[in-house]
């Protein structure tokens, strides 16, 4: 996947000093490449490499468009032009950092050289005039751990972002007939947000499935991977079978464009292979590309949104809510029938039977444990929130499929918001904190974070370094 590509425009005015303000301009940008941040300058621009004058600012905006960047950075190198930081803002419609460095002590005759904190008020004010969300990372210096921590943190919001814009889902077959509470607007979604569905038939797939049986290579190649990397309890035929749907669904994945899929898992599916998805389904999501159960489309946006928070470095898995947990007050169970990447396990996963049906060809596996965060995207009635907030890895009785013991800190708080919607028994979990990148991200995409823990304060605190 290609980096995230940021516009580098730092900002002066005329009445601070300009010589300080492209000192602080070259020092931003070596520490940029310091963190290993891939940027577009504009020192081809003007000869100071800094916005403040409207003509180079238009100049600037072609440059960055026909770049194709995915955030705009803002360093404040004095106090800056307030007017042409949001004209920017808003002919690229990208995420924006604002940010200044640290003020030095003032001049022994009182000077103050660059004023950059008054200059980042003034700035935040016109963009909520323009309407343009932005993200403010706070003044400090640039060797300050919470700077390193900002810049990467923007450059996942980034992420979430332009993997949210362009999103399309493979949508194999209807959901299956008594799920209602996996409904989803199609239409809506693409008005609203631009997500795109390739929905495709049944017999499409099971075609495919064919053709990569009669070709062989793949499927060969997954076979050899599977018996690596599980126990196998099933026969050799229904094997064969896991690994031509894995290779089938990977195919159609990529004829049409998509980055994720949603299966009607059951059960039509059975009557054509004998076999449940799910293992299927894990070797995909363990390369990258989500494929989430019972045609839950809003599952699979998470997913996506999930991955993409983490810089698509750490994988993720979909999972339901279940029961309490017997022993712990706070505890609950995270399972499904076995579609978990093989990379969260926390012991050689078994190529088996699920809990709830009599078909073969799903993966039991504990996960491992450590911190989580769980999300949802979801929607109904014309509104979209995303459900998000942490939980541990925790011991519990021995489950069946993919499984997860958590523990969070108020079950009860957390069942209420999704009885009450609009959440329904699946979500996303994955291990990393990606809470304040997701919860920013929301202001940029149109959803309204959702908290299931009163910890708004903390999560803005990422920002301040807190």
């Amino acid at each position: 996947m290609r980096k995230i590509k940021l516009g580098y425009a730092p900002t002066r005015r005329s009445i601070f000093s300009a010589p300080d303000a492209r000192k602080y301009r070259d020092l931003t940008a070596d520490r940029l490449r310091e963190l290993g941040v891939e940027f577009v300058d504009i020192k081809d621009i003007n000869e100071e490499g800094l916005l403040y004058d409207d003509a180079d600012r238009v100049r600037i905006a072609e440059k960055f468009k026909a770049e194709g960047v995915d955030g705009l950075f803002l360093p404040h190198c004095n106090f800056g032009t307030e007017y042409e930081c949001a004209r920017l803002a808003k002919d690229l419609n990208v995420p924006v950092l604002l940010w200044g460095p640290l003020d030095e002590r003032p001049e022994p005759d009182g000077t103050r050289l660059r004023d950059t904190q008054c200059g980042l008020f003034a700035t935040g004010k016109v963009l909520r005039r323009f309407r343009i969300p932005f993200t403010y990372l706070t003044n400090c210096r640039l060797t300050d751990p919470v700077f390193e921590q900002g810049v990467k943190g923007f450059l996942a919001v980034c992420s979430v972002v332009r993997t949210f814009r362009s999103i399309r889902i493979l949508q194999i077959s209807t959901r299956p007939f008594d799920f209602w509470s996996t409904m989803c607007n199609e239409g809506e979604l693409l008005e609203k947000f631009n997500i795109q569905l390739s929905p495709i038939p049944m017999p499409e797939l099971i075609d495919e499935v064919k053709k990569a049986k009669a070709e062989g290579t793949r499927v060969a190649e997954t076979i050899d991977y599977v018996r690596s990397k599980m126990e196998i309890c099933v026969t050799e035929e229904q094997l064969e079978n896991v690994a031509a749907l894995k290779v089938a669904m990977e195919t159609l994945i990529k004829k049409y464009g998509c980055q994720a899929a949603a299966i009607q898992c059951w059960n039509a599916l059975q009557g054509e292979l004998g076999i449940m998805p799910c293992a299927a389904n894990a070797l995909l999501n363990d390369e990258g590309i989500p494929v989430v159960c019972e045609t839950d489309i809003h599952g699979a946006i998470t997913a996506l949104m999930a991955e993409a928070a983490s810089l698509n470095e750490t994988r993720s898995f979909f999972a339901d809510w279940t029961i309490r947990h017997p022993d712990i007050p706070n505890g609950e169970l995270l399972q499904h029938c076995g579609p978990w990447p093989i990379s969260v396990a926390m012991e050689k996963p078994k190529l088996t039977y699920p809990l709830a049906f009599d078909f073969p060809g799903s993966v039991t596996a504990e996960a491992k444990h450590g911190p989580v965060t769980l999300c949802r995207f979801d929607g109904d009635n014309g509104e979209y929130s995303l459900l998000l907030g942490h939980a541990k890895g925790v011991d519990g009785p021995r489950g069946k499929g993919t499984y997860l013991w958590v523990e969070v800190d108020n079950i009860r708080r957390l069942e209420e918001k999704i009885v009450t919607g609009p959440y329904i028994h699946h979500c996303v979990g994955i291990h990393e904190d990606i809470v304040p990148i997701l919860y920013e991200a929301c202001k940029y995409i149109g959803v309204t974070p959702d908290l299931y823990d009163p910890i708004e304060e903390q999560v803005k605190g990422f920002w301040r370094g807190e």
